[in-house]
């Protein structure tokens, strides 16, 4: 191919005929408190909680439902919604939140106090160990081959910050809260809504029509320009499923209204995707008492999670999880723009609320092998004094004498040295 003349290209540029262009970037509306995924694109709010974040892929997208399985006692899972509604006051975000059990205007005052400080502060006062100094005169002396050996990493965290932390220990200030664009619903003060042919309940129909007309209204759906400029809308439902809500598929197997939250939540869907909001709804899964009506629930979902707290149960008491509060069961994550979800590293995931934040963690119970085996001995004997084998295990890796000194089978099935050992000792005392 020929390179171009240069009196061709000038003449070209004066034309203003050349095909070439220069590229720039598409302008791209920021809206504050929200990123692009790096997985789909897809864009992103903070849950609150940064190592959730983390484990659901980066954050809650927006256009989809996050369902939260509630612990026994709701201590736990009204903590995350608290601190969904709390990122979304420091951000700037429009609320509402529906409850029918506690007014929303009690759960308001409940929120956490967001740490606004340096987040290398924070892990400060949190009695994190500072790397060592070897200028400073106070640090302790360690062999020199061990001072960057990585350590044990169990906290989940990104390594680019998205969202805040917050005091888990104070609660908001009272001028954070009336300056928040805030939206209530209280199921127990609503008028009841005539259901005509709809087979949805009253609060739920009543639910679902104040949402609607909150987005048309605000220009969530894009029909109305904002005042305010482009934002989103973040929609926190508390307990749903209740009995207090006029449901009862936590009373019996065979419930009247068995499908009554479902199609609740496939026409909150609807609504959520057309539309700038994100919405995270808890639910009393340990009532519910069909299988299916609860499966049919984590499918209607987006992304899906379960809490187990310790509280009132034999794992309180058990040292494998002394460190933690409970543990965290990844039900379900959304799969956007994309044929496949993006799997979580491990299974095994613990929280823990702190005094000033929840963290999620990887359970000590990944940690440990889940497949230990003993060395078999032969029939018929029983050394004098003997001890228990040491155990030793299939999944870690291990030295290659390690499996010649505890005695691993061979294809034949004999033993090695182990059952050499053994046959010594027999001998030695048949001869004694």
């Amino acid at each position: 191919m020929a390179a171009p003349v240069r009196g061709m290209a000038v003449s070209s540029s004066i034309g203003n005929t050349t095909s070439f262009q220069k590229k720039t970037r598409s302008k791209l509306v920021f809206i504050p408190g929200t990123r692009p995924s790096v997985q789909n694109g897809q864009l992103l709010v903070s849950s609150g909680v940064s190592s959730l974040d983390y484990v659901i892929g980066g954050g809650l997208a927006v256009g989809t439902l996050l369902l939260v399985e509630e612990d026994r006692y709701d201590s736990y899972s009204r903590m995350l919604l608290k601190y969904f509604l709390a990122e979304g006051i420091v951000c700037g975000h429009e609320l509402f939140l529906a409850s029918a059990r506690d007014h929303p205007d009690q759960i308001m005052q409940e929120l956490p106090s967001p740490i606004l400080d340096d987040v290398a502060s924070m892990k400060m006062s949190e009695g994190q160990s500072q790397p060592n100094d070897p200028d400073n005169p106070d640090t302790m002396k360690i062999a020199w081959r061990y001072q960057n050996q990585p350590r044990v990493q169990t906290a989940l965290a990104s390594s680019s910050r998205f969202g805040h932390y917050y005091d888990a220990s104070k609660t908001m200030d009272p001028e954070l809260l009336q300056a928040a664009k805030y939206h209530s619903f209280y199921q127990l003060q609503e008028t009841p809504v005539t259901t005509g042919l709809s087979s949805l309940p009253s609060p739920y129909l009543a639910l679902l029509k104040s949402i609607q007309t909150l987005i048309q209204k605000e220009g969530f759906d894009g029909s109305t320009p904002q005042l305010r400029g482009r934002n989103v809308l973040r929609v926190g439902l508390h307990s749903l499923g209740s009995v207090l809500w006029g449901d009862d598929v936590c009373c019996k197997d065979n419930s009247a209204h068995c499908h009554a939250l479902s199609t609740f939540l496939y026409a909150l869907r609807g609504l959520l995707r057309t539309s700038l909001s994100v919405a995270m709804m808890t639910v009393p899964s340990h009532l519910i008492q069909s299988r299916a009506v609860m499966g049919r629930i984590i499918r209607l979902s987006d992304t899906a999670i379960a809490l187990e707290s310790f509280r009132g149960s034999e794992k309180e008491t058990n040292p494998l999880y002394k460190d933690y509060h409970g543990l965290l069961y990844v039900r379900q994550i959304p799969r956007l723009n994309c044929l496949t979800s993006e799997v979580p590293d491990t299974k095994d995931l613990a929280f823990k609320l702190k005094r000033k934040q929840f963290t999620i963690e990887i359970s000590w119970r990944a940690l440990i092998p889940a497949f230990i085996s003993y060395p078999a001995s032969p029939q018929g004997f029983t050394a004098p004094n003997a001890h228990p084998p040491a155990p030793w295990v299939h999944s870690c890796g291990t030295s290659p004498n390690l499996s010649e000194q505890r005695g691993v089978k061979n294809p034949s099935g004999s033993m090695t040295s182990a059952v050499t050992g053994l046959k010594t000792q027999q001998e030695h005392n048949t001869h004694n």
